[in-house]
């Protein structure tokens, strides 16, 4: 069994700085791909940023330059450092983590997300 669990939401003032960190566990566990996803009334769910297990990365735009990434795949954490924040970024942010099996496809896991606030 896969639990995805995310840490570290709360709230902010614009211009302010959040970390938040996502892991995964279970049995011989392998994550591929790992991302935050942005959940909001009116836009549904956008992603935020993906990393691979190579490290690579891909942020939505209206990220660029404020979000960091970055993962530990010895422990299979993500983690997301949020600076600059500005209101539009509040909603909750969920963890995504596809798990890699050398039998079958992959697994798409979904954490329960993490309340992020920025006020104005």
């Amino acid at each position: 069994q896969v639990q995805i669990v995310e840490s570290g939401g709360g709230l902010v003032q614009t211009g302010g700085s959040l970390p938040l960190s996502c892991a995964a566990s279970g049995s011989h566990l392998q994550i591929t791909n790992f991302g935050w996803y942005l959940q909001t009334p009116g836009k549904g769910r956008e992603m935020v940023a993906l990393i691979s297990r190579f490290g690579n990365t891909l942020y939505s735009d209206s990220v660029k330059g404020r979000f960091t990434i970055s993962r530990d795949n010895d422990k299979n954490m993500m983690f997301l450092q949020m600076n600059n924040l500005t209101p539009e970024d509040t909603g909750v942010y969920v963890c995504y983590a596809r798990e890699g099996r050398s039998s079958g496809p992959d697994i798409d896991h979904w954490g329960q997300g993490t309340q992020v606030t920025v006020s104005s």
